[in-house]
Parts: C-alpha cells; structure tokens; sequence
C-alpha cells in the first residue's frame, strides 16, 4: 500500500458524515505504520466501543470506510473471518456492517460481513500454522493476495450502489 498521510486518510472515507469524520481516531501508532508491509489499513476506534475502519486501494485510489461491529455472542464454538478466511474462536470474529456510500447509504442500506474482531487480518494470513501429517499449506503470498482482494471486494461493496468511484 502507498504511504498516506492522516489528511489522505480522512479524506478517503466514502460511507461517513461530516461529524462521524471529526470522530475518527487514527491508531496511536500511526505515524509508525510500516505501509511497504500493509495491503490495507484496519483499526478498531480507541475511543467509540464498536466502531472500526478499514481504508483499501480502489482503482489506485485510497477508498475507507466506517464500521460498526455487532453487539452480543454467538454461540458457536469457532467462527472464520471472511476476509483472511482464519478460524478463531467464535468471540474473536464478529459481524461487521458498513453504510453504503452515497444515497443507498443515505437511506438506510448497508452491507456486512464477520471479521475478526480486533481487525487483524493483515497479521494473521502471515502468522505461520504448524502443519498436521499430510497437510498442504497453501503459500502465505495467495493468504496474503487473497485477503487483500477480498477486503477491496468488500469496500466495493460499499461504494458500489452509489456509482462512486474514487
């Protein structure tokens, strides 16, 4: 991903009002961020319960979107993120819904999808698994592509009935 600045961030948000933009906090760690090695930003709100930002590349563009995760348990014993397509336990995935950009958005649509609670998909498809007898893993490159493309989708997803494209 290419380097952007906390104004490119801000600026990149297709799905939020003029307020909820005041609200975002950035990862205290932001000025750290390590972008040769990020395929996508995700954080968690250090100051709103339940609320989480992912910014993806969109045709070259940085494009980011609010979350909001959804309150409760599940009763399942294990559950996988449909973005880095991990197996946690149940409690560390979550669903996750966004307001479509523009006026779908404007009206009440969203879409969603259960990811890892913490947003840490972009750590887990490069954490290596040992391997059970007979076990082919797949190559941490088509983990990493894969996520990588599934959180574009999904931030697609959001842009999509709007006509927007950034």
């Amino acid at each position: 991903m290419r380097p952007l600045t906390e104004e490119d961030v801000r600026s990149s948000f297709v799905n939020a009002s003029t307020d909820e933009l005041r609200l975002v906090a950035l990862p205290a760690d932001f000025v750290l961020t390590d972008w040769d090695h990020l395929d996508f930003l995700a954080w968690r709100d250090p100051r709103t319960r339940g609320r989480g930002y992912v910014v993806a590349e969109i045709d070259g563009h940085p494009a980011g979107i609010v979350m909001r995760a959804a309150e409760g348990s599940s009763h399942a014993r294990a559950a996988m993120c449909n973005l880095c397509h991990t197996m946690q336990p149940a409690d560390q995935v979550v669903m996750y819904t966004a307001r479509r950009a523009g006026e779908a958005g404007a009206h009440g649509d969203s879409v969603g999808t259960y990811i890892c609670a913490d947003l840490s998909c972009h750590e887990n498809v490069r954490l290596a698994a040992p391997l059970a007898p007979n076990e082919v893993r797949a190559s941490v490159d088509l983990k990493i592509d894969g996520t990588r493309r599934r959180t574009e989708a999904f931030v697609g997803r959001v842009l999509e009935t709007a006509g927007v494209r950034r």
